[in-house]
């Protein structure tokens, strides 16, 4: 249909918009979260008058995380007189709750920005009831520490512990709620203590952390040419052995129970240097000598979250088991068949001697999915033919990033 002449502008209002174009495809979602920027300011508009709308939009955000943690309150007593802030902790609600903000996630935050700023609103919200207590593998600065607020937030009331031995037995007394372990790390691989500790303990898999670890050399005068000897956790020195052969080659290298540790001793001398996370340094008062040092960009710690109870399906989920094979032949190819059958995928095997008797063998299987979902459930019942016993050491939500 023909349109009529256009009004002419007056001068006094903005100048009529440019001519259309075609659309142009939309981007994707991670393509707006990375180039999105925020829109021209009308001309109109002061740097006052957005200002101001910022801080009416801050008033708007307060008063909704104040409606948010009064409901999740009535969540609290709909619930009836529960004892601790465990009774309210659901992580596979969690999940859930953070998977739809990545989905909805359309920038210019970034999906890690905006994962850290819903984990601390719902971090707090819980504590409303009772602080969770959670044990690691401390003392304070230790990645353990960092993969804890990750996965609780800075809410959590965190436990520093000696070992990871420890860290199942506070919280198989109930002195904990949680606990986070190292498990494996993306280039030296499994941690053998950990998986050692689920041959005996009855605690289950509540969920898994995946950490970015950057390694830092730290030190108390700040000089490389001053070192004679660095302390780190055994798996952290080998993490950084390239770049210690070319730096400190002469440089004692002397394996402690934790990075923090490690901090801790450097501080002493003048002579001694740690490699540990940025954050030990702060918290022991150390320089940044060089880092990150990781010899892989990528450097990744996986932390499992262990509990005392096993948790409903998130949607997207991963079990792990600890299965005990009869010895004769074929034995490892019947336990893994159901799996294949049933369309199970298995994201992880590890053998581990069992305690049960000389050359006998336990695995470690990580598979797609929950003890709940149908083919999980059928897979297992299968694997009793052939296993002389399977243990499911949890079925938790997957990592989110």
């Amino acid at each position: 249909m023909a349109r009529g002449p256009s009004k002419k502008v007056p001068a006094t209002r903005a100048p009529a918009a440019a001519p259309t174009r075609a659309p142009a495809a939309a981007p994707t979602r991670g393509a707006r979260a990375a180039g999105s920027v925020a829109p021209p300011l009308p001309l109109a508009e002061t740097l006052a008058e957005a200002r101001a709308r910022i801080d009416g939009i801050d008033s708007q955000i307060q008063s909704l995380i104040a409606e948010r943690a009064g409901w999740a309150q009535r969540v609290g007593k709909a619930k009836g007189p529960l004892k601790a802030a465990i009774d309210y902790y659901r992580p596979e609600r969690e999940a859930q709750v953070l998977r739809r903000v990545l989905d909805r996630n359309d920038g210019p935050l970034s999906d890690e920005v905006l994962l850290r700023l819903f984990r601390e609103i719902m971090s707090a919200c819980l504590a409303q009831q009772e602080p969770l207590k959670v044990g690691f593998l401390g003392p304070e600065g230790t990645f353990s520490e960092q993969a804890l607020f990750k996965h609780f937030g800075h809410s959590a009331h965190g436990l520093p512990l000696s070992s990871i031995e420890e860290v199942f037995q506070e919280v198989e007394a109930g002195h904990a709620d949680f606990g986070v372990v190292p498990v494996e790390n993306s280039g030296q691989g499994t941690i053998q203590s950990t998986l050692d500790m689920f041959l005996s303990s009855r605690l289950k898999i509540c969920g898994e952390v995946e950490l970015h670890v950057h390694q830092f050399l730290l030190s108390r005068s700040g000089r490389l040419e001053d070192i004679e000897r660095v302390y780190s956790h055994a798996m952290s020195l080998a993490q950084c052995q390239a770049w210690l052969r070319g730096h400190l080659p002469k440089a004692e290298k002397l394996p402690v129970s934790s990075n923090a540790e490690a901090a801790r001793r450097a501080r002493h001398a003048d002579d001694a240097a740690a490699i540990a996370g940025e954050s030990a340094g702060h918290v022991y008062g150390l320089k940044v000598i060089a880092g990150p040092i990781e010899d892989r960009p990528d450097n990744t710690t996986r932390f499992l979250v262990i509990g005392r109870e096993l948790f409903h399906a998130s949607g997207h989920d991963r079990t792990s088991l600890l299965v005990f094979v009869r010895d004769q032949p074929g034995a490892l190819f019947n336990v893994l068949r159901p799996f294949a059958e049933h369309g199970v995928s298995m994201n992880r095997i590890e053998s581990r001697p069992s305690h049960a008797g000389l050359w006998q063998y336990a695995f470690f299987i990580d598979v797609s999915g929950h003890v709940e979902d149908a083919p999980v459930k059928r897979a297992l019942a299968e694997l009793g033919d052939y296993a002389a016993d399977v243990k499911v050491l949890g079925s938790y939500p997957v990592a989110l990033l």
